[in-house]
C-alpha cells in the first residue's frame, strides 16, 4: 500500500518563515477536522518580486487551501483580508503589523479583516472597517458559512487620556532646580530638544523622566500614527488597540546607529521612530560613541528617517523631543561649588569633543544643572506640580497651532525659516541684543533660528503676541555650552 504524500510549494519570494508555513499549514488543518488534497498545492504569493516575510500568510493560505478543494464557501472571500500566524492545532496567534495593514485594507476597499483574537482591539480603531477576531481555524471557516453569527469587534476610541498621568513621575518631588525646571517645561510647550550638564547626582536624570507628565496628552490622530509605529515594531501585541501615552524611549550608551535609527535587511523601526511624538532621552550622552550620535542630526531636522537597503527604502516617522544628559567633564565635578575637578584642560576638551558642533546646534535649550544647597536636600519639596504646569504647557502649544492651523506644524520647534520672518519679528531693540549674542557666543544661523524658536515659545507661555527682548535675553542665557566653549 502506498503511503499518502501531501505535497505544498509557495512560490513568490517568500522568506523562511514563509516556507515553513507549509507545514504549519498542513498540521492546522488536519487537526481542525478539515482534509488537506491528496494532490501538489501550490501557493502562489503575488507579486513575484516583493519579499514576503512572516507568519502571517498562515491563515491567508489555510483559507484559500479549504476554499479551493470545497471545504469551505469561497463566496465572501473577496470581501475580507485574512491575517494570522497559526499553531500546529489550529489555533490563531497575534501577528505585528497590524494596524497599519487594517489601514491599507480600508483604502483597498474591503469591507472587513478576520485575523486572531488578540489583534482585533488593535486592527478596530480603524475607521470603516468590520473586524472579526476569532480563535482558530474551524471559527474561521463557521465565519465563512455564516457570518451573521459574529460580532464586529468595537473600540471606544473616544476613551480620555489623561488618566494615565497619574502613573508618570511627577515634578512635584524635585527639590530645587527652579531653572532647570523653567527649561523643561519651555521644552514641552515648544517641542525643543533640550541637554542637562552638571555633575553626578544634581538631579539630571530626574528631571528627564519627568518631562512626559507634563506634556499634552496625545490626540487621537497622533496615538494612530505612534501605534502604527509600535505594530510595524512588534511592540504592540496582546497590549491593547492604542498607545495612549506619549512615547519615552531611554536606549543605554551601548547602543549602536541601526538600534537608534533603525535597520536590519528588511527595515524595521529604531529608538528614534519609537519615540515619535515623545522624548528620546539619551544619559550620559558624551559616552555614546560619536558616530552614533551624528545618525541624529538628520532626523532632528527633517522628522522622519529614510532607511536604504538594496532591495527597498523605508520612510519612518522620527519627531520626537530629544532631552539628553552628560557631566561637564570626565570626574564630572568641573565647576561644582564642593568638590574639584581632577581633569586637565586637554581631557576636557577631548571630552566634549565627542559631541559635534552640528549637533550641539540642534539642541535648542542646554541647562547647567548644579549641585543642591544643603538645606534644599533636606527640605520638603516646594515646586508646583506637573498638573500646574501641563495646563500652562496646553495652553502654549494651542496658541502654537493655532498660529499653523494651516499647515502640517504642531510646534514651534518644527518652524521653518519662512515662518520664524512672520512670527518672530524683531525690533531695533530685539535686533540688536541677537546681534551682540551672535559675535560674543560665536553662533551659526542654525542656532540663531534656534533662539528665535525658543524665544516664540518663551512669549506664548507669557501670552504675549510679539517678541519682546525679554523673551530674546531669557532663550540665549540657554545656550550654556556656546557660552562654555
Amino acid at each position: 500500500m502506498l503511503a499518502r504524500v501531501w505535497s505544498a510549494t509557495v512560490v513568490g519570494l517568500p522568506d523562511a518563515a514563509v516556507q515553513e508555513s507549509r507545514e504549519r499549514v498542513k498540521a492546522a488543518i488536519r487537526n481542525s477536522g478539515f482534509a488537506f488534497p491528496m494532490r501538489k498545492v501550490t501557493i502562489n504569493l503575488t507579486p513575484a518580486d516583493l519579499r514576503k516575510e512572516g507568519p502571517s500568510f498562515d491563515l491567508p493560505i489555510s483559507v484559500g487551501i479549504l476554499a479551493a478543494s470545497e471545504q469551505i464557501d469561497p463566496l465572501l472571500l473577496g470581501d475580507y483580508l485574512f491575517l494570522g500566524e497559526m499553531s500546529l492545532d489550529g489555533s490563531l496567534r497575534p501577528i505585528a503589523g497590524v494596524l497599519p495593514m487594517a489601514a491599507v485594507a480600508v483604502k483597498l476597499g474591503f469591507k472587513g479583516i478576520v485575523l486572531p483574537k488578540a489583534n482585533a482591539q488593535e486592527a478596530a480603531v480603524v475607521q470603516g472597517l468590520e473586524v472579526y477576531g476569532l480563535n482558530n481555524l474551524d471559527e474561521v471557516a463557521q465565519f465563512l458559512q455564516e457570518p451573521e453569527k459574529f460580532s464586529a469587534t468595537r473600540v471606544n476610541i473616544g476613551e480620555d487620556f489623561e488618566p494615565l498621568f497619574a502613573l508618570m513621575d511627577n515634578l512635584k518631588d524635585v527639590k530645587g532646580q527652579n531653572h532647570a525646571r523653567r527649561a523643561l517645561e519651555i521644552a514641552a510647550a515648544g517641542g525643543h530638544n533640550l541637554i542637562f550638564v552638571g555633575p553626578p547626582g544634581s538631579g539630571k536624570t530626574m528631571l528627564a523622566r519627568r518631562l512626559p507628565s507634563i506634556l499634552p496628552p496625545l490626540s487621537f490622530g497622533e496615538a494612530l500614527e505612534v501605534s502604527q509605529v509600535y505594530s510595524v515594531a512588534g511592540l504592540l501585541k496582546n497590549s491593547g488597540s492604542l498607545v495612549r501615552s506619549r512615547p519615552f524611549r531611554s536606549p543605554h550608551h551601548s547602543a549602536s546607529g541601526a538600534s537608534l535609527v533603525g535597520g536590519g535587511s528588511y527595515p524595521k523601526p529604531g529608538e528614534i521612530s519609537l519615540s515619535h511624538h515623545g522624548v528620546l532621552f539619551l544619559d550620559e550622552l558624551t559616552e555614546f560613541k560619536r558616530n552614533v550620535l551624528e545618525f541624529l542630526r538628520q532626523p532632528l531636522e527633517d522628522g522622519f528617517v529614510t532607511i536604504s537597503r538594496a532591495r527597498q527604502s523605508v520612510e519612518f516617522p522620527a519627531q520626537f523631543t530629544l532631552v539628553a544628559s552628560t557631566n561637564p567633564c570626565p570626574c564630572g565635578y568641573y565647576g561644582d561649588s564642593i568638590q574639584p575637578c581632577s581633569c586637565s584642560p586637554r581631557q576636557r576638551e577631548q571630552y566634549w569633543a565627542k559631541l559635534s558642533g552640528p549637533l550641539l546646534d540642534r539642541i535648542d535649550l542646554q541647562v547647567v544643572v548644579s549641585r543642591l544647597k544643603p538645606e534644599e536636600m533636606t527640605s520638603q519639596p516646594q515646586g508646583e506640580n506637573s498638573e500646574s504646569v501641563r495646563e500652562r504647557v496646553k495652553k502654549a502649544r494651542a496658541i502654537a497651532q493655532e498660529r499653523f492651523k494651516e499647515t502640517k506644524i504642531s510646534s514651534n520647534a518644527q518652524m521653518q525659516s519662512k515662518h520664524l520672518r512672520e512670527h518672530c519679528v524683531l525690533d531695533e531693540t530685539c535686533r540688536t541684543l541677537l546681534e551682540n549674542a551672535i559675535r560674543k557666543l560665536g553662533l551659526s544661523a542654525r542656532a540663531m533660528d534656534r533662539i528665535l524658536k525658543v524665544s516664540r515659545t518663551i512669549a506664548d507661555l507669557a501670552g504675549d503676541t510679539d517678541l519682546q527682548s525679554y523673551h530674546l535675553a531669557e532663550a540665549i542665557q540657554y545656550r550654556t555650552i556656546d557660552r562654555m566653549q
